[in-house]
């Protein structure tokens, strides 16, 4: 009985284990863009508004340049619709550019100049914010107007003083406000516009944004 054990034991044992060979992994070369989207072609279309409709004329080659030669996005006027309507190409290097084109377009119809838009396109962690002055207080007639002088200071005096401490750009279109930056920078540049149609002097609120522009560096 124990010659018998000791036999299967040795022949457990004597059989050799054989390495698994594993086959090689698959080399996939990557998806281009417009393979993503199964060869469809994107569309984005920005409304134009009325007022806007001669400074985009004006600056059309400005605008064009840098969405169609360095984005590679198709852009083209819609006269009958009144719409700027953008397009992707088989050589758009990258998907997102269809958006930020979008973006950028939609900016210059808030009514912030090209250069400052044309950001949009260069970084990616900008954005744009709006809100209206009736969503921080509600004003009427002399009171309204005087928050919106508040608002631009004398010759846009307190206006560019936000701008330069918070690197926003801000454009004020009748009780609109637009933001251009950051998402750090839109939130101190906001609350500095809120502190202003709340009544806040403007002195007051330089030097809030003194301190806060001082915190802004030493994070950075």
């Amino acid at each position: 009985m124990q010659s018998n054990g000791t036999s299967a034991s040795m022949d457990v044992e004597a059989v050799p284990s054989e390495p698994k060979v594993l086959p090689p992994k698959p080399k996939f070369d990557p998806l281009k863009p417009h393979e993503m989207s199964d060869g469809q072609v994107q569309f984005r279309k920005v409304s134009v508004p009325q007022h806007r409709y001669t400074p985009l004329k004006k600056a059309w080659m400005d605008i064009y340049t840098p969405v169609y030669e360095q984005m590679k996005i198709d852009v083209r006027m819609n006269l009958k619709a009144r719409k700027v309507e953008l397009k992707t190409r088989p050589d758009t290097p990258d998907i997102s550019n269809l958006q930020k084109c979008a973006d950028f377009v939609h900016a210059f119809m808030l009514g912030f100049d090209v250069i400052d838009a044309i950001a949009l396109l260069r970084l990616d962690e900008l954005y744009v914010e709006s809100f209206e002055i009736k969503d921080v207080k509600t004003l009427r007639g002399d009171h309204l107007s005087r928050a919106i002088g508040r608002l631009s200071g004398k010759g846009g005096k307190t206006k560019f003083a936000i701008e330069n401490a918070t690197k926003t750009r801000i454009v004020v279109a009748d009780t609109r406000i637009h933001i251009l930056g950051s998402f750090a920078n839109i939130k101190v540049a906001r609350d500095s516009l809120c502190s202003l149609i709340l009544g806040s002097p403007a002195g007051k609120v330089y030097s809030k944004l003194r301190a806060v522009s001082a915190r802004l560096a030493e994070r950075f």
